[in-house]
């Protein structure tokens, strides 16, 4: 695996990619992550015969950082993604999305579903996320701005530790994962302060991608953990929308199943992807392998 800064116009962007000859597929993170909550499977994926990439969005890792509140919004990081892909030269691509880069993959399956040959949006949401109020967001705006993200990595700390779903979420990623917490503090703390202003409030306010979504015509797998209280239901709506989407829900998991159940969700991720490959490629069988889950576009 190997790291590099690729430069799109008006921002650049830190990456991490494994198996550059091989089929294409981007993995997206979540809000205040960076690509090492996604690049676990990139080597694995490499090894499959395809060339895995995961970026650091604006505002969080090592990518560039801007100072505008009006370079930040879910449209502009989907529009990174499909500059990414150009600047690749990809002209199609397998798109994986994890809670907010679930959002992010949405709008580019929506608004270029032409580049996709499969979609995938774990552990993610269709519209405002359910328990997040704009009370909430403007508390965590005023301590973004009285004390910095080391404030709000602190206010949240203090904050999970009051709620027994918090904690039992917090405690399975522990024991999968025992750097996490220091991981997990240290990503929040190097993401852009000017980015979380600017897109905080939009988790509560933005459009609902529901009904829009009934149009996806994209080989489509929705994974999420069935202890993944916040987003369970949106998962389970979306699954039921696109058409011929596929649902894993994997047991023993919340909000960050490629943490908390790595082989549960290496076996999701990578099933699905493989039978897409098999039903896209002409030599191949003419659709996928029965499975408990619903067919993929074409299949049996």
């Amino acid at each position: 695996m190997r790291t590099r800064t690729v430069h799109l116009g008006d921002v650049s962007l830190e990456v991490c990619d494994a198996g550059e000859a091989g089929r294409p597929v981007l993995l997206v993170h979540g809000f205040t992550a960076d690509s090492a909550e996604v690049a676990d499977v990139l080597e694995p994926l490499a090894e499959r015969g395809w060339h895995a990439v995961a970026p650091d969005l604006r505002g969080h890792g090592a990518s560039d950082r801007p100072t505008d509140p009006d370079a930040y919004s879910f449209e502009l990081m989907a529009a990174d993604m499909l500059a990414l892909a150009d600047h690749l030269g990809w002209d199609r691509f397998a798109l994986v999305g994890h809670s907010m880069g679930g959002a992010v993959a949405q709008l580019v399956a929506l608004d270029s579903p032409e580049r996709l040959t499969a979609l995938v949006l774990a552990s993610t949401f269709h519209g405002p996320v359910p328990g997040i109020t704009m009370d909430l967001v403007d508390l965590g705006r005023w301590v973004v701005r009285e004390s910095g993200m080391t404030g709000l990595a602190e206010a949240m700390a203090a904050r999970r530790a009051e709620n027994p779903d918090s904690i039992a979420a917090f405690e399975r990623l522990q024991e999968a994962r025992p750097d996490y917490a220091e991981e997990s503090r240290a990503r929040l703390e190097a993401t852009s302060q000017d980015m979380w202003m600017a897109l905080a409030p939009r988790f509560v306010a933005q459009e609902d991608r529901l009904d829009r979504l009934a149009k996806v015509d994209v080989p489509t797998a929705v994974i999420v953990g069935e202890l993944d209280s916040t987003m369970l239901d949106d998962c389970r709506r979306i699954a039921a929308t696109i058409p011929g989407a596929t649902l894993t829900m994997i047991g023993g998991a919340g909000h960050v199943p490629q943490l908390e159940q790595p082989e549960a969700w290496w076996e999701a991720l990578s099933g699905f992807l493989d039978r897409v490959h098999e039903w896209s490629t002409p030599a191949g069988p003419a659709g996928p392998a029965e499975a408990e889950r619903r067919p993929l576009p074409g299949g049996p």
